[in-house]
């Protein structure tokens, strides 16, 4: 007989098909990730899982456990997770039919693939570039620890069929395809705010990168590499990065404009003006028509749509301190995005440069036009509030600390309601040990 789950937990559970074990899977993965290979990370054997699920608590487990929960699903408190679950016909907060019948196909052909031969089929590594173009290109939709789940099942699946092949093109085509997927985790591990990993998972994609002679992953990755170095405090290392990644042979126009864009970026950061305009210039000059299979062929997060490059000279035109120029390219970003149909729409890149365009209106005292601009931002859900809207916005907040902005009501209603914004983002509730309040300072 059916019964309701009694806790959020369960009926979050529910929701993804977690029986225990997939359960224990994932709450040990997120606690190595969280705490590292300690002696004694916390585990959760059957008989407790239970009684969490099943609303027999008295008392909240410990704090890290705690932590884990709250990793794991990230837009609820741990108190919510123990408490009642919700009653009527609300929406999946987590996985909806599409991605539950899209995780079914997933394992019907890990079945057939392992049961047919001992060889892994061409169809198999058809299914897996179709899928890394599918993560790649519903990365913007999808919450930032779900967008990191998804990529990480399909490493593991890749991981799966390169120790069932000696085939060279077969070893080959799964080199370049786990270094893809490695690249999207490194930037959903940079977006949830853990700079170190994502550093690590960078250098992983472009070692495949390099070991398979495909440059522009390469050079996604060392672009990547680039801005985790700009935002760690390296501004020298990131333009040193960003300059190799330009080197390659066989990049088309998205790739060299978004490293131009993040090279641009590395010398705002580092005070060097006229080097940021040049760049600036150079990411927004006219293309000669290139291509390349990896920022054109797949696209998604790995391509650089045109109001992710006006948003990104908008943030370097701030930095620099040209409030004219951040406007008028956080406009034409604005203007960009809204050209698009609804579903293709990126939250993150509305409220970066909603937030950048607020910041340029205050470089000119106007602050009730601030206000004004920020109205989108409040609109991003908790799980997408990633590391680049915390940033902006905590910079945001400095702005108004300033003594000429003591005892005035709306600035100081917009600091607080920044603190509120920021303080129930991903980077913050599951990563403040990477440093990132140090990054916003």
């Amino acid at each position: 007989m059916k019964t309701e789950p009694r806790t959020l937990l369960a009926w979050l559970c529910a929701q993804e098909g977690l029986s225990y074990r997939r359960f224990d899977e994932r709450f040990t993965d997120y606690g190595v990730r969280l705490f590292g290979n300690k002696p004694r990370n916390p585990t959760c054997g059957e008989t407790q899982f239970r009684r969490w699920t099943g609303g027999k608590l008295r008392t909240l487990p410990g704090p890290e456990a705690c932590q884990i929960l709250e990793a794991l699903w990230p837009r609820y408190t741990v108190e919510q997770l123990f408490g009642p679950p919700p009653r009527g016909d609300l929406q999946s907060p987590v996985i909806d039919l599409e991605e539950r019948v899209r995780m079914s196909a997933e394992e019907a052909l890990s079945g057939a693939d392992e049961t047919a031969s001992a060889s892994i089929s061409d169809n198999t590594i058809d299914e897996l570039r179709d899928q890394v173009r599918g993560v790649a290109q519903r990365y913007h939709l999808m919450p930032l620890a779900q967008a990191y789940e998804a990529a990480d099942r399909l490493r593991a699946a890749i991981e799966r069929r390169r120790d069932r092949t000696q085939v060279p093109v077969q070893q080959q085509e799964l080199m370049i395809l786990n270094g893809q997927v490695a690249a999207l985790l490194s930037v959903a591990a940079f977006n949830l705010g853990f700079f170190q990993p994502a550093r690590s998972l960078a250098r992983t994609a472009a070692m495949f990168g390099e070991a398979t002679r495909f440059t522009p992953l390469q050079a996604y990755a060392d672009g990547t590499l680039a801005y985790i170095a700009y935002h760690t405090g390296n501004a020298s290392e990131a333009v040193t990065k960003a300059t190799r990644a330009l080197s390659y042979g066989g990049l088309g126009d998205v790739a060299l404009h978004r490293l131009q864009a993040i090279k641009a970026r590395a010398h705002a950061h580092l005070g060097d003006v006229v080097s940021a305009r040049s760049a600036i210039q150079l990411s927004t000059d006219a293309g000669q028509d290139r291509y390349d299979d990896l920022h054109d062929g797949i696209g998604g997060e790995f391509a650089f749509s045109a109001e992710r490059l006006a948003m990104s000279t908008s943030t370097t035109a701030l930095l620099i301190g040209d409030a004219e120029r951040a406007e008028a390219d956080a406009r034409r970003a604005l203007e960009f995005l809204a050209r698009r149909p609804r579903k293709d729409q990126s939250a993150h890149v509305r409220a970066g440069a909603a937030a950048d365009l607020a910041h340029a209106r205050l470089l000119v005292d106007d602050v009730d036009g601030a206000a004004e601009a920020l109205t989108p931002v409040w609109g991003v859900p908790t799980e997408h509030r990633q590391t680049g809207i915390v940033v902006r916005t905590a910079r945001i907040a400095r702005h108004l600390a300033r003594p000429v902005h003591h005892g005035a009501a709306l600035p100081m209603a917009l600091r607080e309601q920044i603190e509120d914004f920021n303080r129930v983002s991903p980077p913050h509730r599951v990563g403040p040990h990477v440093g990132l309040l140090a990054v916003e300072g």
